[in-house]
């Protein structure tokens, strides 16, 4: 395979049209999702003071954007905040789980198996996909609304099947999965630490 090198200063151009790139859809993010994002702080806000607990899943980068965030939401955001841990679930970590249901029961239904599992009236869904088309996403959305669980769409171009299923969409303005994910790890950054802050930013 030929190996065409590109020079230093074509390098450079492709980072700086990427960094701008990514740049460019936060900024849009700010007019697009805030009302979203404001209202994704209510519901995981009104959950937790019902002691009820967040459950998260995707495929790809958006299966470690679901890891990523539950790890957020246990841990925490704020490194000087002392906080219990938020109850959060990636349906995305557990190989065993993820093989016997693609095996047994095909890879469409293992999210939403795993929802039926742990998932409970009042519980968060948090459904991250980049085109909303993912059918083992849109399936662990069916079934968290028939048990009675609010649902959040983490989504982008023009939300899919997706958009109209979750309680609550936030999509962000892009066509592009790069700036799509970044967008989605910005935005589960921000709702984590909004919400660890408005619940325990007293307990400093």
């Amino acid at each position: 395979m030929a190996h065409l090198p590109l020079t230093i200063l074509a390098r450079q151009a492709f980072i700086k049209d990427e960094l701008e790139g990514s740049a460019a859809t936060k900024r849009k993010i700010i007019d697009a999702c805030m009302e979203g994002m404001t209202k994704a702080v209510d519901i995981i806000i009104d959950a937790l003071n019902h002691r009820k607990k967040i459950l998260l899943c995707g495929n790809g980068g958006s299966a470690a954007d679901a890891q990523h965030l539950a790890a957020e939401f246990i841990i925490r955001m704020d490194p000087s905040l002392k906080r219990p841990a938020i109850p959060a679930i990636a349906l995305t970590t557990d190989t065993s789980m993820l093989t016997a249901g693609a095996n047994d029961i095909g890879y469409d239904n293992v999210f939403a198996r795993a929802v039926e599992g742990l998932g409970n009236d009042g519980d968060v869904l948090i459904a991250i996909s980049t085109s909303g088309k993912s059918a083992s996403v849109n399936q662990a959305v069916r079934t968290a609304k028939s048990r009675d669980m609010k649902t959040i769409g983490f989504l982008g171009k023009d939300g899919g099947a997706t958009k109209s299923l979750v309680d609550l969409a936030i999509v962000v303005p892009s066509d592009n999965t790069q700036r799509i994910q970044e967008g989605h790890i910005t935005i589960g950054h921000i709702i984590c630490a909004l919400v660890e802050r408005e619940m325990y930013g007293s307990q400093k």
